[in-house]
């Protein structure tokens, strides 16, 4: 059977922002249980040279939900600098993008597969098609930044396995 675009795209990004959401519901539950300010959490690097936890969180947002958009519009962007954004505003941003999935369908989702798209940043652009932009470009920036939420999260001790990455696999027939 092949795969759907709608699966490729919309059930993947829903899965990981799934279990984002709760990965971020057990980093507050330590941070209140343990007294670490959410503060520090939201300005924690994994290493002085790597971005912040807030700017991780951002983008599975942006390589979610944003994805979605920029494959409507044709064109995709970095992602957009919010300054001063706390927890529950992190938090917010992948209710967001969780709600965003939700209203895509198998027949608004096919509507993005193959056209042409670019992504800009600044005066650079590199073309795409939607297809190889999900494939190589988005999904791999997803999982990244998902992978790094979590391990900042891990590192600062919360109680995170493999399955709260995971989150609710597709399974069966």
């Amino acid at each position: 059977m092949q795969l759907s675009f709608y699966d490729a795209s919309i059930k993947c990004y829903e899965q990981m922002l799934d279990s984002t959401a709760e990965v971020l519901k057990k980093g507050q539950q330590h941070a209140d249980s343990a007294g670490i300010p959410l503060s520090e959490i939201v300005d924690y690097r994994l290493h002085e040279t790597m971005l912040p936890f807030s700017f991780q969180v951002i983008s599975i947002w942006h390589h979610s939900l944003g994805a979605v958009n920029g494959m409507r519009a044709g064109v995709f962007t970095p992602p957009p600098s919010k300054p001063g954004i706390d927890y529950e505003g992190l938090c917010g941003l992948i209710d967001e993008a969780i709600e965003g999935m939700r209203a895509e369908t198998p027949d608004s989702a096919a509507q993005l597969s193959g056209q042409e798209m670019i992504f800009r940043l600044g005066d650079t652009e590199i073309p795409f098609t939607t297809d190889h932009f999900l494939a190589s470009f988005s999904k791999p920036n997803l999982y990244f930044h998902a992978t790094t939420t979590y391990s900042i999260l891990r590192a600062l001790g919360t109680p995170l396995g493999k399955r709260d990455f995971l989150g609710a696999m597709r399974i069966g027939h």
